[in-house]
This record gives structure tokens, C-alpha cells and sequence, in this order.
């Protein structure tokens, strides 16, 4: 199996606001990057959108490392919230509505594909893949002004 690592990232102007997201694939002397945006959304669905493309992008099953600085998409795979919103009827502790629904299923859906670690990296740090995500994230926000 193809091994693959990951990195992303989402950034917002307001919140909710333009957004951007970003993605570095690296597999063994292949780096590849991509972005995109959307003109009203959240620094959270942005976070979610990245690993969405980064994983939508890969051609067949791999073993996937993915680094984010998201705790919210990191934990929620790590810490089995997923798990927990899907037994409660997609609520949340709170008994509310999970938000983002719809891309956490997506994401669902690929983490069955690929075999996923999900990996917390510390944020506008020493992690040269994390910042040039978050660069090209920035940068994708920035077309829409």
C-alpha cells in the first residue's frame, strides 16, 4: 500500500467570511500541492474541506499520515467523537446539532478508503509543510477580495 503524508490547513476573514483551504501530499519524492475557496463559510468547515480534497485526491487506497493543527478534525477521529455523534443521531454533548454534518460524513466515507492517522500539529510553528499550508490557505482567501 502507497504510503502518503498530508498536511492541511483552512484559514477564514471573519467568521464566517471568505475562506480558503490547502493541502501538501507528499509521497516519496512527489510533493503536490493544492487549495481552494469558498466565498461564506468557517475557519472549521475550511479545516475539514482541506483533509476532504487532500484524501478526495489520491487515486487508490493508501496509507495515510495527516497532519492538521485542527483539534477539531484531529479529535474528532482521535477521541472517537464521531463515533459518539453518530450513536446520539449526529448530536452533539450538548444535545444540539453536530455542524458540518455533511463534510464529516465525507470525511467518514474516506477515512473507510484510506488507512488514516490522524496527526495534531502545533500551529504557525517550526513545521515548514504546516506553513507553506497555511500560506497557500491564506492565499486562496485573499483571490476572493
Amino acid at each position: 500500500m502507497q504510503e502518503v503524508s498530508i498536511y492541511t490547513d483552512g484559514a477564514c476573514s471573519g467568521n464566517p467570511g471568505p475562506g480558503g483551504w490547502a493541502a501538501v501530499l507528499i509521497c516519496q519524492e512527489v510533493t503536490k500541492e493544492i487549495s481552494g475557496s469558498e466565498p461564506d463559510t468557517t475557519n472549521q468547515r475550511m479545516e475539514l474541506r482541506a483533509a476532504i480534497a487532500a484524501l478526495g485526491s489520491l487515486k487508490f487506497p493508501c496509507k495515510v499520515k495527516l497532519y492538521s493543527d485542527s483539534a477539531y478534525l484531529i479529535n474528532a477521529f482521535n477521541q472517537k467523537w464521531i463515533a459518539n455523534w453518530q450513536r446520539n443521531g449526529w448530536l452533539n454533548s450538548q444535545k444540539n446539532p453536530v455542524e458540518n454534518q455533511d463534510l464529516w460524513q465525507n470525511l467518514i466515507e474516506l477515512n473507510q478508503i484510506h488507512q488514516i492517522e490522524w496527526l495534531k500539529v502545533a500551529g504557525h510553528r517550526d513545521n515548514d509543510y504546516n506553513n507553506r499550508c497555511d500560506q497557500l490557505a491564506r492565499g486562496a482567501v485573499s483571490h476572493l477580495k
